[in-house]
């Protein structure tokens, strides 16, 4: 397996996950314990043994040590590159490993995620991995106290989904394989299912699902909901409604601006522009399908942006017309895909709404 973080300029393919390095963390300080310095550690994990590069390590008594893995750069955009996750350790005389949080990693404050209310935010995997590999140099009725910390936590943790989420004061210590691949969107699209584990937790049946947070602070604005009914997916709308269904979830209101709901009217369930955007096209042939007149199909078409897609249509007072339209096939087309009753709001940037509700 290759080593892992050996480079601290070059960026690798892979990484490792934050419950990689607080494992290593983890058996680098038990083993500075007996004194031992060491530069780097062969953790086990689900897809191998990994050699991880120690940034520092040093014995604190003669039953606790210390130590801190740099989770360096790899290609991906992931924003806990290049921070120390780090471990303290400390024998006891009671034979279990007992893992804990300290500065930087979250509290979990919410039901509905793989770790209970009050604990903090680190992952049945992680946990496991930290135990396997701390249980191969522990003697006989020998234990553990480990106190897991990342010393930026507190600070990159508001550019993840744990503030959505109610994890509060640092990150979260993930992973279920041991690295971390370039972003194929997969880690990002299993974060925002959580949302929806936590609306179900707390018993909401109706949920709102938009685009991002400017879905979420119109939804805020215009609907009396809580916070926790909404759920942003993204561009993965197909994903993100299939995992609802999967999950039990009845019924949706799909809230957003037009820019990116009107491609669900095409069959488009991923709306990231670069895989398709179809937006002049669309409303152009909803506007003919209620009777607008050519030059102004003609005008909607060859328009840049859908904000002036809608001052066009409101020169002959069609927006409600062609927006109603829109929204009846994007309820059709969900409801036609998935077992969940949907409602649809369309939205310009203001936060009108552009269709019937």
């Amino acid at each position: 397996m290759e080593r892992f973080n050996k480079s601290p300029n070059k960026e690798i393919e892979f990484g490792i996950t934050t419950g990689t390095a607080a494992a290593a963390a983890s058996l680098a300080a038990f083993l500075a314990i007996k004194n031992k310095t060491i530069s780097f550690v062969d953790i086990k994990t689900p897809v191998g043994i990994l050699k991880i590069d120690v940034a520092n390590s040093k014995c604190l008594d003669e039953k606790s040590g210390q130590a801190c893995i740099l989770k360096k750069s790899y290609n991906d955009p992931d924003v806990t590159k290049n921070m120390k996750i780090c471990a303290q350790v400390k024998i006891i005389d009671q034979p279990q490993i007992i893992i804990k949080g300290g500065k930087g990693v979250g509290t979990i404050t919410k039901p509905g995620l793989q770790v209970p209310v009050g604990e903090a935010a680190i992952n049945p995997t992680p946990q496991s991995i930290i135990e396997e590999n701390l249980k191969l140099f522990l003697e006989k009725n020998q234990g553990l106290e480990v106190i897991i910390s990342a010393p930026n936590g507190e600070e990159i943790a508001k550019k993840t989904m744990n503030p959505r989420l109610g994890i509060i004061g640092g990150i979260s210590i993930l992973g279920t394989t041991g690295i971390a691949r370039p972003m194929s969107s997969k880690a990002y699209m299993e974060s925002l299912t959580c949302q929806i584990d936590v609306a179900l937790a707390q018993g909401y049946d109706q949920l709102i699902f938009v685009p991002g947070n400017i879905g979420q602070e119109l939804a805020l604005k215009i609907l009396t909901k809580e916070e926790d009914q909404i759920v942003q997916m993204s561009n993965f709308v197909g994903y993100m409604l299939k995992e609802a269904a999967h999950k039990g979830v009845k019924n949706i209101i799909l809230m957003g601006h037009a820019g990116k709901l009107v491609k669900i009217a095409a069959g488009i369930f991923n709306t990231k522009n670069s895989i398709a955007d179809g937006r002049a096209e669309i409303i152009a042939a909803y506007a003919g399908l209620v009777g607008a007149p050519q030059d102004i199909i003609k005008k909607v078409f060859e328009s840049k942006t859908t904000e002036d897609m809608i001052e066009i249509l409101n020169e002959k007072d069609l927006v409600k017309e062609v927006f109603n339209s829109i929204a009846e096939s994007i309820k059709y087309k969900c409801e036609k895909r998935f077992s969940i009753n949907f409602e649809v709001i369309i939205v310009r940037m203001d936060g009108t709404i552009l269709n019937s509700i």
